[in-house]
């Protein structure tokens, strides 16, 4: 496969990213705020960032500024302060679900606004098998689908934002490193995120922050899940399109199920097998064709 080095950073990425629901979950039951989350993470991996990232301060033109500034606006604060409202409000289960429709979006978009892009009939069909291995993973064999209008309504904006950075992104990576497109995103994040706290100021005591539960799940979200993951992803991105990257979202349910069954002692199903068999199909299908217009 071409560029195999890049399919699996975009693998290993999302496998991570399952987990975090988890982590986010545990950080709102101990008091937490969503923004807090947010902002907390962004700023240890904003840290991290600069050991690697070049020491340039500004991108080359106002305009890219202004993307960079979108690009924060849309995969941090939109994103992320959208779907940690969502898991304090809703089923995981459910807000995992809903974000798993960003790769759909991500295609419907691009297929509008993204010159030469066209629906080929194998990425229909990929993307439906996938889907439709989403739902029974998230499901587990359980079809009672208890609905939180607030919760899953955010949801589904935060796909919908994951999807527009995933195109938009596109605009800079090929002019930029993935370490200062990374760098940009998470000062960006940052900086957008802060008026929100003029609204619901800071609550959370700073004491809170030593115990081992909540330091130790925010070093996973901040270090590997924001500094190493959006590295590797937007890397991804650039090497292999919008499209086949964000096709890799839907084999996020099989890590978040994975980790309720270590963590949260949920056992894993038949149906949540055969979910991710054809996740793995979905998602081989739609890669393998996916329009050369993306790349």
């Amino acid at each position: 496969m071409k560029h195999i080095g890049y399919h699996l950073l975009a693998v290993i990425t999302i496998a991570i990213w399952g987990v975090t629901f988890v982590n986010t979950k545990v950080l709102l039951q101990h008091g937490l705020q969503p923004m807090e989350i947010f902002l907390l993470r962004f700023i240890v991996a904003y840290l991290c960032i600069w050991t690697i990232s070049p020491r340039k301060v500004f991108s080359q033109s106002w305009g890219d500024e202004g993307i960079f500034l979108l690009l924060g606006l849309l995969g941090g604060t939109a994103y992320f302060v959208a779907e940690n409202t969502a898991i304090g409000l809703s089923y995981v289960n459910n807000v995992a679900f809903i974000v798993c429709t960003a790769p759909l979006l991500t295609i419907l978009l691009a297929i509008f606004f993204v010159k030469g892009m066209k629906a080929t009939l194998p990425l229909v069909l990929g993307s439906a098998t996938a889907l439709a291995g989403v739902g029974m993973v998230i499901y587990n064999g359980h079809f009672v689908l208890q609905l939180n209008p607030l919760g899953d309504m955010l949801a589904l904006a935060a796909a919908f934002s994951w999807a527009v950075y995933s195109l938009v992104i596109k605009k800079v990576s090929s002019r930029y490193s993935a370490a200062f497109v990374t760098r940009k995103v998470f000062f960006y994040g940052i900086v957008t995120v802060l008026p929100l706290f003029l609204l619901k100021p800071w609550h959370f005591p700073l004491e809170g922050l030593l115990q081992p539960t909540v330091y130790l799940n925010l070093l996973f979200l901040s270090i590997v899940a924001s500094f190493l993951c959006f590295l590797w992803w937007n890397a991804a991105v650039k090497e292999l399109g919008a499209i086949s990257t964000s096709n890799y979202i839907y084999l996020n349910p099989i890590t978040t199920v994975l980790a309720s069954a270590l963590f949260l002692h949920e056992p894993m199903t038949l149906m949540a097998y055969a979910g991710s068999a054809l996740i793995l199909i979905g998602v081989y299908i739609a890669n393998h064709h996916t329009p050369s217009s993306d790349q």
